[in-house]
């Protein structure tokens, strides 16, 4: 039984990895035999991972497919209001819980990224890497979960804000300054920051739009 159990979670990590870094992208169809080769997984846990992330809309169905699930503008929209919050409120906490260790990583991180900001795809990792990290320097484990479902769900827009022109840099900029409070143990500053930061990335998204509806 806890093999079985350890094959589900392993389909279940597997699919949303391949969701996560754009292998299957919203709109795909996703079928059980396909998968259980990819992933060299038996065709249960791959079943069970799949009905597991329909539950949680990451996946939808087409007929009799399930397909990877894609975010309409109000979706959108809404989920970028709870990670506003949500980020913010992890911000708030980082600095004043986050360890003089967990901050120095943090400062360590953006030093590293800066060498990304012409490449989108690894920035878009390593962003998402770094939001991680704050989340966990927060230490409340029931706003990680909360975080973590977000971040998925994120994985269903089919492009990344930090693609477009200058973003990077500017997203570094921000980042900075996101540390530099959390490191002055400015619980209400790192908060707002964040949530700024947030609300840029939500207007970059909304221009990327608006180009798409002109093509």
């Amino acid at each position: 039984m806890p093999q079985s159990k350890q094959s589900n979670t392993d389909a279940y990590s597997l699919i949303l990895e391949a969701i996560d870094v754009g292998i299957y992208k919203p709109g795909d169809r996703l079928v059980e035999s396909e998968l259980a080769e990819r992933f060299g997984v038996s065709r249960t846990p791959i079943r069970e991972a799949l009905q597991r992330l329909e539950t949680q809309s990451l996946l939808e169905r087409d007929g009799r497919s399930l397909i990877v699930a894609s975010l309409d503008h109000n979706q959108m929209a809404e989920l970028y209001v709870v990670r506003r919050e949500l980020e913010g409120l992890a911000a708030s906490l980082a600095a004043r819980h986050a360890t003089t260790e967990e901050i120095k990583l943090l400062q360590d991180m953006v030093a590293a990224d800066d060498a990304l900001v012409d490449d989108p795809t690894a920035l878009s990792r390593a962003n998402r890497r770094f939001h991680e990290q704050i989340h966990l320097a927060s230490h409340n484990r029931y706003l990680v979960q909360q975080l973590d479902l977000v971040h998925r769900t994120m994985a269903l827009m089919a492009t990344t804000s930090l693609a477009v022109q200058g973003r990077g840099e500017i997203a570094q900029s921000e980042h900075k300054a996101i540390v530099d409070a959390i490191a002055m143990r400015d619980e209400e500053g790192a908060a707002l920051a964040l949530k700024d930061h947030i609300s840029v990335a939500f207007m970059t998204r909304l221009k990327q739009e608006a180009v798409q509806r002109e093509k």
